[in-house]
């Protein structure tokens, strides 16, 4: 009896077992290299190579078993049946083939495994019909559990070769895989001999059909060399393919670290490689990323999923850097060939920047970008959803806030002071506010306050009350201490069932604030709305009075005290209103001041006064009345000059008459606006003088050419002592200054008597003429000739 496992040392020649082992480890390799070269190809291809393969593997095994077979000397007549020997050869072929088909199997990840196993039930099958194929002059018997355990072995060791031999571009991995293959090969076919037992028997004949040991070993050796040629051809193309695919490698690698967004390659959720940019978004070098799951980059599940079963649709995750830090990023996903296998490309695109724009965007909405404060649209929707939620017994109330004379800050300080005035007013109010009340900027100057659920009206007052304490407060701003607000107050619901009434009403109250004399507040009443409309619907016909051609001048003669004739007149505006009939200047001039209607007022009274003017035959002056609000404004003076330019009037003919109150809000400003005047020609006269602020000093810095006494003093000289002791006073400062003095508001002869004793140089008033239009002075304007009878009744009319 001769069991194989004490003939592994004495009966077999080891020169034949290494070369059994060589075989098996090129045919390993080759198998590898080919299933590889059989993943990357294309459809046709792919069966071809894996075809090529099956046959590569399929031989080697059946050659590393002959040659192995031969190496054992049994010392008696021996030899192979050919059909079995066949048979085994197929038998591998076919069985490898399935299995490495298996293991091709895409998106399935037991497929390697299993196409392993498969692989090794092949070398079994292989082996068992190749030792069936053995005829000797003996009985054969097998152990049963060694014959089982080389099936597990094989089994085990073919299930790993592999998927390992699949797993990486690395040829560490190849190598490993195919070295694996050759054990599972190697411990199968030893582990199987060694459950083998011959025992002689000389009855058994050898038939003469079977394969003499010389002819195999020559077509072993055959085979051999085939499989040797094709894992040459194998390794060829395996360099080849390396090249390439590192060529590839390189230049997309270079392509996406030109990429400005994060890139990464992948492998299902296994990271392949990843760009510069990625790596210094994540905070850690792109070789590192190299192997790593999906899973650490974007820890997610959900984002994960979502990317991987869409893509080329845009996906938002959060990306953990290495710090710990969430990044949100988009994510993009598509398929590319990548050293000749599908794979996936993932673009990574920093969310940080519209993120932050976004939320930027989102707090403009509902923010004024100057102040802070809500705007009118977060104001609205929080008074709506205050009004839903309002608590049993309370109310709400709603003060809107106007700043006073603000436009006198930006006009005299410049926009970056009024921009700074409004930022510490809502610093200043908002600092007053309690938890649950808000402060919102509506526009221009204009604020508004919604206090929640309080209990009665006191609320509300205190409110207005620490309002305009706390901005009568002085600091080092300046330009805060010209103003103040006034404040309309309205209560929900005592005053109003919804927003938009409750705010209009509170604005009503505002009107009336303002119209009561500012820097106060006022609750609204029923009945303000009448006032307040009739005040808008006046402001509104006033914009278009010029346009509609609804304003007109009238002229008043100035005449010299001492020779009795007419000097100049003095242009005085009138406005006719459609239904309203005539329209006091005294209500029109200051809504066109506070609205800046009277810029484009003044132009065209400037622009008629003079147009008029350069038509007289008598070179008579005209005298136009200006407002601050013209005086501060850039274009005044180049609008004197063109409206000179335009009408062919003299410089000298034209007077403009200033109040002392348009002097004191920015004495510089003003003094270089005049003395620009000055320098045109036109002459300046000081009206009004006697009523305003630091008269004496005012004629001392201004270029004044006349000075106007107001008619409150010329009505009072022959009564009131003071009264006449002034006007004796300022014509005699006029006289020593070398200033003409004219005296308004003359309306009886005693009056025109006594300006005569005091040398006083001009006159206007009723007693001289009233206003009217100019047709009515076509004898002055025109030098002509007119009967006393005539002079008599202009002077009264």
């Amino acid at each position: 009896m001769l069991t194989i496992y004490n003939c592994i040392a004495n009966a077999h020649d080891f020169r034949l077992v290494g070369l059994a082992a060589v075989i098996c480890t090129i045919a390993s390799l080759s198998a590898v290299n080919l299933l590889r070269h059989a993943r990357n190809a294309e459809r046709q291809m792919r069966i071809v190579w894996l075809a090529v393969s099956a046959v590569a593997t399929g031989f080697g095994i059946w050659a590393t078993h002959f040659v192995a077979m031969l190496a054992f000397e049994p010392g008696m007549p021996s030899g192979y049946n050919i059909v079995l020997t066949i048979t085994s050869l197929v038998a591998a072929i076919l069985l490898t083939g399935a299995g490495l088909a298996v293991a091709l199997i895409p998106n399935w990840r037991p497929a390697p495994w299993i196409g392993g196993a498969i692989v090794a039930g092949g070398i079994a099958a292989m082996h068992y019909t190749g030792m069936a194929a053995f005829e000797l002059q003996a009985t054969i018997q097998w152990d049963v559990a060694l014959v089982t355990t080389s099936i597990v072995i094989g089994a085990a060791l073919g299930a790993f070769a592999l998927p390992v031999g699949l797993y990486s571009d690395k040829q560490s991995w190849r190598v490993g895989g195919a070295l694996l293959l050759t054990l599972a090969i190697c411990s199968h076919h030893f582990t199987a001999m060694s459950a083998v037992t011959i025992v002689p028997d000389p009855t058994i004949a050898v038939s003469p059909m079977s394969i003499p040991t010389g002819w195999l070993a020559f077509g072993v050796t055959f085979i051999s060399f085939g499989i040797i040629g094709i894992a040459l051809v194998a390794t060829v193309l395996d360099i080849r393919d390396r090249r390439r695919s590192d060529l590839e490698a390189d230049r997309m690698l270079g392509l996406a670290n030109a990429a400005i967004e994060g890139l990464l390659v992948c492998d299902g959720e296994t990271i392949v490689t990843a760009n510069t940019s990625f790596a210094g978004l994540v905070g850690a070098s792109a070789e590192s990323f190299a192997g790593e799951s999906l899973a650490e980059c974007f820890p997610d599940d959900m984002s994960r999923s979502k990317l991987l079963a869409h893509p080329n649709l845009p996906t938002e995750a959060l990306l953990k850097t290495r710090n710990g830090d969430d990044i949100p990023v988009e994510l993009i996903l598509r398929q590319i060939d990548f050293a000749g296998r599908p794979h996936q490309v993932i673009a990574v695109r920093d969310l940080r920047a519209r993120k932050e724009a976004e939320q930027h965007i989102r707090y403009l909405a509902h923010h004024d970008p100057l102040t802070g404060l809500p705007n009118r649209s977060h104001f609205n929707d929080r008074v709506d959803a205050e009004i839903a939620n309002l608590k049993n017994g309370r109310k709400h109330a709603v003060l809107c806030l106007d700043l006073d004379r603000f436009k006198e800050v930006n006009d005299l300080f410049g926009h970056a002071a009024g921009d700074k005035v409004l930022q510490t007013i809502a610093a200043r109010v908002g600092s007053l506010l309690a938890p649950g009340q808000i402060m919102a900027r509506l526009g221009g100057d204009e604020f508004a306050i919604l206090l929640t659920n309080i209990r009665s009206h006191t609320a509300a007052e205190t409110m207005a009350k620490q309002i305009l304490d706390v901005l009568r407060a002085r600091d080092d701003a300046s330009e805060l201490g010209s103003v103040s607000t006034s404040i309309g107050i309205t209560i929900y619901p005592d005053d109003a069932v919804d927003r938009e009434a409750l705010l209009a009403h509170a604005d009503t109250a505002l009107y009336r604030a303002k119209g009561d004399g500012r820097a106060t507040y006022r609750f609204y009443e029923t009945g303000m709305g009448d006032a307040v409309r009739d005040r808008r619907m006046l402001e509104h016909d006033l914009r278009h009075a010029v346009a509609d051609e609804q304003l007109m001048l009238v002229y008043q003669p100035q005449e010299g005290v001492q020779h009795g004739s007419v000097v100049g007149f003095e242009a005085l505006l009138r406005w006719t209103h459609p239904t309203r009939g005539a329209i006091s200047p005294a209500i029109f001039i200051p809504i066109a001041e506070e609205t800046g209607a009277i810029l484009e007022i003044g132009t065209w009274v400037m622009r008629t006064a003079c147009a008029e003017a350069a038509t007289w035959k008598q070179p008579l002056t005209i005298a136009v009345n200006v407002s601050a609000v013209q005086i501060y404004h850039d274009d005044f003076v180049p609008m004197v000059h063109q409206i000179l330019l335009e009408t062919g009037l003299p410089p000298a003919r034209l007077e403009l008459e200033i109040t002392e109150t348009a002097l004191i809000r920015d004495l510089n400003r003003a003094l270089t606006a005049l003395r620009r005047v000055k320098a045109l020609g036109v002459r300046i006269a000081m009206d009004d003088f006697g009523t305003g602020y630091s008269s004496l000093s005012n004629l001392r810095a201004f270029p004044f050419d006349k000075i106007k006494i107001d008619g409150s003093f010329i009505k009072s000289v022959n009564s009131n002592g003071q009264a006449a002791t002034i006007v004796r006073a300022v014509v005699g400062l006029g006289r020593g200054l070398g200033l003409p003095v004219l005296a308004e508001g003359v309306e009886t002869e005693a009056e025109l008597q006594f300006l005569h004793d005091e040398k006083c140089d001009e006159v206007q008033g009723y007693l001289l003429g009233r206003p009217a239009p100019i047709e009515n002075f076509t004898h002055v304007t025109e030098g002509l000739p007119l009967p006393k009878s005539t002079v008599v009744d202009t002077k009264v009319a």
